[in-house]
């Protein structure tokens, strides 16, 4: 059967970098990191005391207060970017068919904050199971779709993938191939997450996972540098809304980029270190180049998965040069997490968004922080170091890797009619 073209019509973010898509793009292109002392908790006696945080983020600026309290934070922010999507691309048009419009969200590890607090509350009682009728409802990582489909009535396909830090890529990908196929006209994607707690800071510190660069959080992600230490935990979302490109046509919608490819491998290695000559990676890049039927010659820019581990960051390059030969050499490589830590379920989606407006601005977001030279890496490889860097970006490859060997990628085309 011939598949249908799948283009971009709206975007939503709410990011450590700023609570607006236009907020988040400005940080990137500026350099800023997101990084600062914990305000959620009191992380004074934990290893890593500090995170990418939504700056200044208040819930009753966007719910009443009744509302906000049968959500845990992640659904929040999921409900806070599927508004700006939706009326980006203007999706409360009464003309449209709300049957074929769903919802696939992405979420790594869903109400934590949640399900950490009624087990204390529970602990610290006198034994008598005194639970909050919402505790189940607010912790479930599927929640998110619901609400946001109850809100604005959309009966379409409707479900969250779970895939650790690939999740949002997962949704994305599974959103594009429901439209392709013609199931649904449009599908508000994306990914939210809200880790920040006692429980997942403390969690990823007992894997060593976190940098514990505490004197100097601004700094503390430096994907690609000597002295990288550790990933930068983040939190917040953003939505994508991806519609069938006759549909989009037919209403006169504003299209930003398109869709078209999406890829998934596994590295059946180890449930949380990567592959250590890159080899899922090396496949999923593969894999994605062979759905979108482009060849690796026509990357411009790939927002990698760069996470600041010591072993991520080598496999990933290692890959990108097996996958692209000599014109790993001529493209853009940059990792936004440098900037705003790294948001689990929801890193794909803010890393998609980037990579949509990289291909619209002409401008490639930098890897800050960037202080010493690793001889590991070939010094040829352009990590887009410390400054953004206009070039033409036709295609835009995003990847997106997680804990249990799973890796994603998707890769985003200037829209030609």
């Amino acid at each position: 059967m011939e598949l249908k073209r799948v283009v971009v019509t709206g975007l939503g973010a709410l990011t450590p970098l700023g609570k607006t898509v236009s907020e988040y793009w400005d940080g990137l292109i500026n350099g800023v990191s997101g990084a600062a002392p914990i305000t959620r908790f009191d992380a004074s006696k934990f290893k890593t005391q500090f995170a990418c945080e939504v700056k200044g983020y208040d819930p009753e600026q966007y719910f009443d207060r009744k509302e906000a309290r049968k959500m845990d934070l992640f659904t929040q922010f999921a409900m806070v970017v599927a508004d700006e999507a939706v009326k980006d691309a203007n999706l409360m048009d009464e003309s449209l068919s709300k049957d074929r419009i769903g919802v696939i969200w992405g979420s790594g590890i869903g109400g934590l904050r949640t399900f950490q607090e009624e087990c204390v509350n529970f602990a610290n009682g006198d034994g008598t199971p005194r639970f909050n009728p919402f505790f189940i409802p607010k912790m479930i990582a599927d929640i998110s779709a619901g609400h946001i489909s109850i809100k604005y009535g959309f009966r379409g396909p409707n479900f969250v993938t779970v895939s650790a830090c690939a999740s949002a890529t997962n949704a994305l990908i599974d959103s594009f191939n429901y439209i392709r196929l013609g199931m649904a006209d449009i599908v508000l994607s994306g990914g939210s997450e809200a880790a920040v707690t006692e429980a997942g800071v403390g969690g990823f510190n007992a894997l060593k996972a976190l940098s514990e660069r505490n004197d100097s959080p601004e700094t503390a992600s430096r994907p690609f540098d000597k002295d990288r230490d550790g990933f930068v935990l983040g939190e917040g979302a953003a939505a994508i809304v991806l519609e069938e490109y006759e549909h989009a046509k037919a209403r006169g919608a504003k299209i930003y980029a398109e869709l078209i490819g999406g890829g998934m491998s596994a590295d059946a290695y180890h449930i949380t270190a990567p592959h250590p000559e890159g080899l899922g990676a090396r496949n999923v890049m593969l894999n994605v180049l062979k759905d979108a039927r482009v060849q690796p010659e026509a990357i411009d820019y790939i927002n990698v998965h760069g996470t600041s581990t010591p072993l991520g960051d080598v496999g990933e390059a290692k890959a990108i040069e097996q996958v692209f030969g000599d014109h790993a050499y001529k493209l853009n490589i940059s990792s936004t997490k440098s900037m705003t830590g790294h948001l689990l379920g929801a890193a794909g989606a803010i890393e998609a968004v980037a990579s949509i407006l990289a291909i619209q601005n002409g401008i490639v977001p930098p890897t800050i922080n960037h202080l010493t030279d690793d001889e590991q890496f070939n010094p040829n490889l352009n990590f887009t170091f410390n400054k953004a860097q206009e070039r033409e970006v036709n295609y835009a490859m995003s990847n997106t890797f997680g804990f249990g060997g799973h890796n994603t990628s998707v890769i985003f085309k200037k829209f030609v009619e």
